[in-house]
């Protein structure tokens, strides 16, 4: 068996991919798997033809890499890969499309509006966090908290895409859940030592602190953990997610997204909160790619 671990790809995310698909190669590689890395561009179908793969390790972030695009292809070239289908990345991938979906199976979100390219609304919420509706990452997120700042953030915001969501910003816990299957495997709870979990505190090492479980009432962890779950059946997803939720100070949970390709770098989330189960790396990765071969996607 031939593994093709796909990583690169051309979003505003290609150099994390990179790193989370050479840690999962090395990985495999040392598990002794056949490995191949593959890094995707436009031409990536014909590379993923000449290195005549049988399984796909997705490992990109991003663009057409987690909205079902390259997932879509595979399908037609009779490849199985690693995580969520056409459908459950699509709606993950679209902010605003997720929040609807959790909205009709009652699953708690911040309040939110979406708007358009040149369409400039007074602010609905304020404090507020504006974000595109299709980037990863927290690119082009800000915390807006004036008429100026607002402004700028829309501006930011629309670098990314014709829709950017409003969202009112709620202070509290930012935790982290994992799921690996049907199965939690735990959660992390994160604290920035720098305003909040942007692009820069995601990726550089000492900018955040991990707790470990998260410091919260166990009951609440529990309920936490359900939403996650539900979060991430919601949407279709398979393989290893990870739901991003903010707690309020009331003990009020709310899930911001769901990552159906999370980060697989040193610095990354899941394989964090993995090892809750007892689960090193190579672990994590074997496991994913488990599924992947045992689910037809069909």
């Amino acid at each position: 068996m031939k593994v093709g671990v796909i990583a690169g790809g051309i979003s505003s995310e290609r150099e994390v991919s990179l790193r989370s698909g050479h840690a999962v190669f090395n990985a495999l590689v040392e598990l002794g798997y056949n490995t191949v890395f593959i890094d995707a561009d436009e031409d990536l179908c014909n590379k993923i033809k000449k290195e005549k793969i049988d399984v796909a390790f997705l490992v990109l972030h991003g663009g057409w890499g987690e909205n079902g695009a390259v997932q879509g292809m595979l399908e037609v070239m009779g490849i199985p890969y690693t995580g969520s289908g056409v459908l459950a990345s699509a709606l993950a991938m679209d902010k605003e499309a997720t929040k609807k979906v959790f909205l009709y199976h009652s699953i708690p979100v911040p309040p939110f509006m979406v708007v358009h390219r040149d369409d400039y609304p007074e602010p609905p919420f304020m404090p507020c966090v504006v974000k595109p509706s299709r980037e990863g990452s927290s690119v082009g997120v800000t915390i807006a908290r004036n008429d100026n700042e607002f402004r700028a953030a829309l501006d930011e915001a629309f670098r990314y895409g014709e829709r950017v969501i409003i969202e009112k910003f709620i202070e509290g816990k930012e935790i982290h859940i994992g799921v690996l299957g049907d199965k939690v495997l735990g959660g992390v709870e994160i604290r920035p030592k720098k305003g909040f979990y942007s692009y820069e505190a995601k990726y550089t090492r000492g900018l955040t602190d991990y707790i470990l479980p998260p410091e919260i009432d166990n009951t609440l962890y529990e309920q936490l953990k359900d939403l996650g779950l539900n979060a991430h059946r919601a949407l279709g997803c398979k393989g290893g997610t990870r739901i991003d939720m903010i707690v309020d100070i009331s003990g009020n949970g709310y899930v911001l997204e769901v990552n159906t390709i999370p980060g697989m770098t040193e610095t990354s989330l899941l394989p964090k909160i993995a090892s809750l189960c007892g689960y090193d790396f190579k672990t994590l990765v074997q496991e994913i790619l488990k599924l992947a071969l045992k689910d037809d996607k069909k």
